[in-house]
């Protein structure tokens, strides 16, 4: 049952003081000792606002070049991330997709591990991104050569696009991978925001902001989208070129996100479900919901795989996964429950 105006009202308001808290909470936690006024004074300082006691330099560039960079990009990653998840569930109608299901994540994966070990490490991000976009291209291409693109036909097409770059990164691992480059493409595939800058921030806010606000005008045609393609048009949907555009988006969107932080799973796919159980299907609601509560799992998340075993720092992955996998049990428990 979706909830009341009043409800919804409260219950927005509630997941962006939880995100902001989040954000402030979570540059605090490490070896130095940062209180969140000093969190507070040094985002005010940069912002040109008077301030009364400016902190040191150091603890300055422990708080604004270090810490906050990185949990905005956490941030964007899960509320991006969120967002892909529920718009590939209710394009292809099916529960158990996720934003890599066009085979996003794995010619990424290729894309990154081909230029590190050309010797482009630097340019690991832009690699991820080309992969992406290459393996949406052939998903899309092989769509359109089944005859259009509808959701077996999308499924199919990205298992079979997801497979060939698998096994072509496997490839690359075995033959040329050794020590060093193994380690880094390990941590990459698992998922890792380490060293994440200002300007891995910029590229993440900026896609969100210009990729994924917008999908989310399209709540109500989602809507329609769970009783079928015959059901949408009659209501005036122009289907196919609707899904064609939101499929675009959702990759262009997962490309960027996987080009900064890597292939970070169960994002996607656990937080739309968690969220229906609150607001119900209403994509009207759950989208931005979704993006709220997905910024700040990643937030927590990430924070937990940088502090867990200081010094030494976990792939953000594997905490998404001990996470996730135990909360996508329970959310299907809940679901059996209730039907």
């Amino acid at each position: 049952m979706m909830p009341s105006g009043r409800s919804q009202i409260a219950l927005a308001a509630g997941l962006w003081v939880l995100l902001l808290a989040s954000v402030v909470l979570a540059v605090t936690v490490g070896p130095a000792d940062i209180a969140p006024g000093e969190v507070w004074q040094t985002i005010a300082h940069h912002l040109g606002l008077p301030v009364a006691n400016p902190v040191t330099r150091l603890r300055d560039a422990i708080i604004w070049e270090l810490r906050l960079p990185r949990v905005l990009v956490a941030a964007g990653i899960g509320a991006g991330l969120a967002l892909c998840g529920a718009i590939m569930q209710a394009l292809t109608r099916n529960p158990l997709a996720d934003p890599y299901l066009l085979g996003l994540s794995a010619g990424a994966s290729f894309g990154a591990v081909l230029f590190l070990l050309a010797g482009a490490a630097l340019l690991m991000p832009v690699g991820a991104f080309l992969g992406a976009g290459l393996a949406m291209a052939l998903t899309l291409a092989m769509t359109g050569l089944l005859g259009g693109a509808t959701p077996s036909r999308a499924i199919l097409a990205g298992i079979a696009v997801s497979s060939l770059a698998a096994a072509a990164t496997s490839f690359l691992i075995f033959w040329t991978a050794t020590g060093d480059s193994y380690r880094e493409i390990l941590s990459w595939l698992m998922g890792s925001l380490s060293g994440a800058t200002w300007a891995d921030a910029g590229v993440v806010i900026a896609a969100v902001l210009l990729l994924g606000l917008p999908t989310l005008l399209a709540g109500r045609a989602l809507d329609a989208f769970a009783f079928g393609d015959s059901a949408a048009a009659t209501l005036g949907i122009d289907v196919a070129r609707l899904r064609w555009v939101l499929l675009a988006a959702t990759a262009l969107l997962t490309g960027a996100l996987v080009a900064v932080g890597g292939a970070i799973g169960f994002v996607g796919l656990i937080i739309p479900h968690v969220v229906r159980l609150v607001t119900g299907s209403r994509h009207r609601l759950l989208l931005p919901i979704a993006m709220l509560l997905g910024a700040s799992f990643m937030i927590w998340t990430d924070t937990a795989a940088r502090s867990l075993f200081a010094p030494r720092e976990l792939p953000v992955g594997i905490i998404t996964a001990l996470l996730g996998a135990p909360i996508f049990l329970l959310v299907l428990l809940r679901y059996r429950r209730v039907t």
